[in-house]
């Protein structure tokens, strides 16, 4: 059975990722992309479904593991009756292959490591063909099924039913390195990798990107490691920012609330990239605004609100079986439905990226301001429109007050764009649109009965995602309204001090109900308070969400607080960076 999800541990190529549990297991790995079939899936089942195991023999063995640094390099630690160990896990950084590395080294007396390969590609789907090239000293093993091949070297392996198994000891001072590289099954074999080479390569790229981290006030080694996780979340080469490394972690466990967070969401890397700016990470602009432009190249009425790493639109949804699913939780999804849903916010959010970007110093290119306006002139046709809103609802389309807030925000940066920085745009035209918009959500999105927004048009029930409309523009922190809406949230939507999205009895969502609290929601809280004068409120609440993180840092999208555990997909993208966020906010409040 998998790990509990704060179990594992992220290392990253900025390609794809892998997931390595504390048990020296590699339990999640999909090569060469995040998105690609799996080819260590036991996360979503068993070791049947694909796993590389390191660790001692001795079933007692005890181990404890850390970051190099500021890194995403992975050092374990192993003590037993014998000796310790141990264990760098890493993913080398611009060397143009899909490597995965894993170097062990002797710390004291002699340890005996024992390793479980079992590799099932295609989603375990398929056991491929292995032989063993002795051509190579010690031997190789090469694993072959239709257009993938994966060569592993370092410690001998022996077949052993449908898994590769073998044993070495590591004496003081040693170092044995195992290495597992993909390839195209119809190109020849890559050569073996400068282990050393590229562990010095990764330590230093790594650490030189996090250095650049503006950040110097409370909550640094938070802000940072969120950071380090956000840039190994965005892919290198097409600049696509995931929204997690996983599919279909349960978001309630057992339950049928799992989804594929492999993809780029423009919600999701537009709130990500604000805050690589926010932090002194310019660079990124150019990179993400190249990607979206090819993205959403085209007639702006077929934007979607999410695409694969290279822009990719087809993102069909399918079930799979061949995963019986997290613990047992199905469900297994990939792909995601939602990509072809209407989700109005999305272009506002867009818009709130680019303005940071011209506030950051970048320039616009006659090309990405042509984009926004394109995109804004789809928005004046169809904001009136019912929308999934941000949380991408299967129910029935409503209109969401946050959605419309997020439509006011598009058009009020368009202004500014115009206003501040010379742009050319229908600015009389958008004035009239943002003021029209704001009219349509204090008619119908205030409860004036009960002093708060609310979720949808008609509705009385709040939901989190109004915690956003301050951090947008649209009002003031300690505005009586936001305030009111504040304190309806705090009653109807905490539970155990956490704030759920929204209450998913009311059935608006088409789902079964049931879920933990949302962690994005929380952070946004934070901030909401540090920004309202409730900064003792702030440090608390963010000092406790902060203990929910593994020994690593990562935090996964949802906490479980009854059984202690995180849900959901993870790393979360939007976790991580409303925790910049919320970092931010209370080390302004502080400083003022």
């Amino acid at each position: 059975m998998s790990l509990p999800i704060e179990d594992y541990a992220l290392i990253s190529d900025c390609y794809t990722g892998a997931l390595v549990g504390r048990d020296g297991s590699i339990d999640w790995l999909c090569l060469p992309r995040f998105d690609s079939p799996s080819m260590f899936g036991a996360l979503l089942g068993s070791e049947e479904h694909g796993r590389w195991l390191v660790a001692p023999v001795d079933a007692t063995a005890r181990s404890t593991r850390h970051y190099e640094g500021d890194t995403m390099i992975l050092i374990t630690r192993w003590r037993t009756a014998d000796g310790e160990v141990e264990v760098t896990d890493f993913m080398p950084y611009g060397d143009h292959r899909a490597d995965l590395l894993r170097r062990v080294r002797g710390v004291s007396g002699t340890v005996r490591m024992r390793q479980d390969l079992r590799i099932r590609l295609g989603y375990a789907t398929a056991v491929p063909w292995v032989r063993q090239e002795t051509s190579e000293h010690p031997s190789a093993l090469i694993a072959v099924s239709g257009p993938d091949a994966l060569v592993v070297r370092g410690a001998t392996l022996k077949a052993s039913g449908r898994s590769h198994i073998g044993q070495f000891d590591v004496k003081a001072g040693h170092v044995v390195d195992l290495s597992l590289t993909w390839f195209k099954s119809y190109k020849s074999t890559p050569p073996p990798p400068d282990v050393e080479g590229a562990l010095e390569q990764a330590r230093t790229w790594w650490m030189d990107w996090a250095a650049g981290c503006s950040h110097d006030g409370p909550y640094r080694k938070e802000v940072v490691r969120s950071l380090l996780i956000l840039r190994a979340l965005t892919h290198l080469r097409t600049g696509g920012i995931v929204a997690a490394v996983t599919t279909s972690l349960p978001e309630s466990f057992g339950g049928d609330r799992n989804w594929d967070y492999r993809y780029v969401w423009l919600r999701d890397a537009s709130l990500t990239i604000s805050v690589l700016l926010a932090h002194g990470y310019s660079d990124f602009i150019d990179h993400w605004r190249d990607w979206l432009l090819r993205a959403v190249a085209g007639d702006p009425a077929d934007v979607q609100i999410m695409y694969g790493l290279s822009g990719e639109r087809n993102l069909d949804e399918r079930i799979l079986t061949s995963l019986p699913g997290y613990q047992g939780a199905s469900p297994v999804r990939i792909g995601n439905a939602a990509s072809s849903q209407f989700q109005a916010d999305v272009i506002g959010e867009v818009m709130l990226a680019l303005d940071k970007g011209r506030r950051s110093g970048v320039e616009e290119t006659r090309f990405s301001w042509a984009l926004q306006r394109a995109l804004l002139g789809y928005l004046e046709e169809h904001w009136r429109r019912p929308d999934h809103g941000i949380w991408e609802i299967r129910g029935e389309p409503r209109h969401f007050t946050h959605s419309r807030v997020m439509v006011w925000a598009a058009f009020d940066r368009a202004i500014s764009a115009v206003d501040e920085y010379g742009l050319d745009g229908p600015v009389k035209r958008w004035r009239k649109l943002r003021d029209e918009v704001r009219a349509d959500i204090e008619a119908n999105g205030y409860d004036r009965l009960r002093h708060t927004y609310v979720q949808f048009f008609g509705s009385r029930d709040v939901d989190a995602s109004l915690l956003q409309l301050a951090q947008v523009g649209y009002c003031d922190y300690d505005d009586p309204r936001m305030l009111g809406t504040v304190a309806a949230i705090e009653r109807d939507l905490l539970r155990s001090g956490l704030p759920l999205r929204y209450r998913t009895e009311s059935g608006v969502d088409g789902l079964t109900p049931g879920e933990h609290p949302f962690l994005a929601c929380s952070f946004w809280l934070v901030e909401q308070y540090a920004n309202s004068g409730r900064v003792v409120d702030a440090r608390a609440l963010m000092d406790r969400l902060l203990g929910f993180a593994n020994d690593v840092g990562m935090l996964s999208e949802e906490y479980d607080v009854e059984g202690r555990s995180q849900a959901g997909n993870t790393p979360q993208a939007l976790t991580h960076l409303a925790l910049v966020r919320a970092a931010d906010a209370i080390s302004t409040a502080e400083r003022s």
